[in-house]
């Protein structure tokens, strides 16, 4: 009895188990068959045109991440979980442009509540927005809240509905810095820092925690000219008084809906449906009608902006910090960059470059090698520089080498400086974690290290290089914008300035945007008529993307498997390592709120 109770346990188990992973693997195949149809699906829909009918609404849903060009998103529209939607931003302009013209577009339904860009591409949106509406066509938008950078965008439209309980925030801008000098006095981490300039304070969150005064003034002045502008641009949409609408900003006279609509911000506070009445009462369609939305995403796809021309303008895209070798998604990588630029200046096909850049700066060096490879360019044919949200330090290294520079007047930008930083890690790897390092040398000064402070001599040396490069920077600088080393000095020493107060300093030549850069290039190279746009680096595909993803992730796994607790403090160590040795960055990472 007792054997064949185990046996037949054993099979009992056996046939659960081996049901269990049959069950499994039908599940596994389902999930697969799907996936796979959906990514079939997808990929076929890239190259399918969409079919737009009569009295549609182009239907713009703007919460989502805004990058200067589009991103490959083969997945896009599709149902899955943690996918992130991103939007690119001279692509929607031209798309926006089309709309304008377009028969079957009645008018736009705005749908945005938290806008995650800066202000220069802020303001560049909200011009496109203006431009079609010239056309005669309207804009109607609709949320449950705005934060302030969504209300500045949104109050470009013919209308602006807001829920009855919700919010909108219209209190002015504001920046936070973080400093990090007591954590670094807990943990034992001393930074060694080298700069040159007033207001090159990227590096005081390491060794102060409060602003200097010298930040503090360039901070104030900066925010007060961008809410300026703004409050103008609004004033001049809502038809409302200037000075009002800055007394109902300093003051917080907007505190929930009702005040919002009393006070001439908000022009009704309606639900969903009554937006939908509206809707369907201005495209004159019976009460109960569906509305012809058409998504963004899909309504690019309804055009070709396919041109025979012989004659390119190239638009090469600068976004992300500056580092050396090659780019990746959110960095500009100098090898990438000046190929690029190297390609456009011996293409005989190409007549004018405009560089467009989105960058608060990086590494010196990488930023010279690309500013080498636009001078060059400018030998040969017209090179127009285009600022977006920011073209700050190395940002500004590569517009300085242009032959004219447009910045939007919200934009950030100068930071003419450079800091270097070395981190001595030798406390924290002795009292912390119970790691010495010892040293055998040649000379008297050792290599580049972390794991023993500075001596003097090296830091006389550290110091000197940096005063070096600053010295080169702004000998550069001038010689570009065509004024006296000493007077570029006055405006340089690492200060961030708006577009327009660099306009007024002779950083910037034109105020615009990139439209206006481009009719500038187009008319530099003389070919008005007869000319197409084609952007670079041409992006790579989402499954280049994913397998390079794919390699990182699996780094990231051996990596934390060996670490354990200790891998949050090496990604520390590792951002900190990137501030390392000598740097042309914006004077610290800006948020303005």
């Amino acid at each position: 009895m007792y054997p064949n109770f185990i046996l037949m346990n054993f099979f009992k188990a056996f046939m659960a188990s081996c049901l269990g992973s049959l069950v499994a693997f039908i599940i596994l195949i389902v999930v697969m068959v799907f996936f796979v149809t959906a990514l079939i699906s997808g990929l076929s829909n890239d190259d399918a045109v969409t079919t737009v009918k009569d009295k549609s609404v182009l239907h713009l849903k703007l919460n989502v991440q805004i990058t200067e060009n589009d991103l490959e998103d083969p997945f896009e529209g599709l149902p899955i979980p943690g996918a992130v939607s991103s939007i690119g931003l001279l692509p929607f302009k031209q798309t926006l442009k089309y709309a304008k013209s377009d028969s079957k577009i009645e008018g736009i339904y705005l749908d945005l509540s938290v806008f995650t860009s800066g202000y220069g591409v802020a303001r560049e949106i909200r011009q496109a927005l203006l431009d079609f509406k010239s056309s005669g066509k309207w804009i109607v938008a609709y949320s449950e809240f705005y934060t302030e950078s969504a209300y500045y965008v949104v109050s470009a439209a013919d209308k602006v509905f807001l829920n009855p309980e919700g919010d909108l925030e219209f209190n002015g801008l504001s920046v936070e810095v973080s400093f990090f000098k007591k954590l670094f006095d807990k943990l034992e981490i001393k930074p060694q820092i080298f700069r040159v300039g007033d207001f090159k304070s990227a590096v005081e969150p390491f060794f102060l925690d409060h602003m200097s005064n010298e930040n503090r003034l360039q901070l104030n002045e900066l925010i007060s000219d961008i809410h300026t502008n703004m409050i103008k641009d609004i004033a001049q949409s809502r038809n409302m008084d200037v000075a009002r609408l800055s007394e109902i900003s300093n003051k917080m006279l907007v505190t929930n809906s009702t005040s919002a609509k009393a006070m001439g911000l908000i022009d009704s506070l309606v639900y969903y449906d009554q937006v939908q009445a509206d809707l369907r009462n201005r495209l004159g369609v019976a009460k109960d009608a569906a509305i012809n939305f058409v998504k963004y995403g899909k309504y690019k796809k309804s055009f070709s902006s396919y041109s025979s021309s012989k004659n390119e303008i190239a638009v090469i895209v600068a976004d992300g910090d500056i580092m050396p070798g090659k780019a990746t998604q959110g960095t500009i990588g100098s090898d990438t960059f000046a190929e690029e630029l190297r390609k456009a200046r011996t293409n005989d096909r190409v007549k004018a470059i405009v560089v467009r850049i989105n960058s608060p700066g990086g590494s010196a060096l990488a930023s010279d090698v690309m500013w080498r490879e636009i001078k060059l360019a400018t030998e040969v044919k017209p090179v127009i520089a285009s600022m977006s949200d920011y073209a700050a330090s190395g940002g500004y290294y590569l517009a300085m080498a242009c032959d004219t520079i447009v910045a939007q007047p919200t934009t950030i930008t100068g930071s003419i400086g450079v800091f270097s930083v070395l981190f001595d890690l030798s406390s924290f790897l002795d009292n912390k974690i119970g790691i010495t390092f010892d040293e055998v040398k040649t000379g008297e000064v050792g290599g580049l290290t972390v794991t023993r402070p500075l001596t003097t001599a090296e830091k006389a040396i550290w110091q000197k290089r940096t005063e070096e490069i600053y010295d080169s920077f702004t000998t550069k600088a001038a010689d570009g914008r065509g004024m006296a080393v000493e007077d570029l000095r006055k405006v340089a020493s690492g200060r961030v300035w708006t577009g327009m107060q660099a306009k007024d300093r002779g950083l910037v030549d034109v105020l615009g945007n990139f439209e206006d850069a481009l009719s500038i290039a187009v008319a530099k190279a003389g070919v008005m008529d007869d000319y197409k746009v084609r952007y670079y680096p041409v992006q790579k595909s989402f499954f280049q993307e994913w397998l390079s993803e794919m390699e990182e992730n699996s780094e990231t796994k051996a990596l934390k498997r060996e670490l354990g607790e200790h891998y949050k403090t090496y990604e520390e160590l590792k951002k900190l390592r990137g501030y390392q040795g000598s740097q042309a960055r914006m004077p610290f990472e800006l948020i303005i709120q």
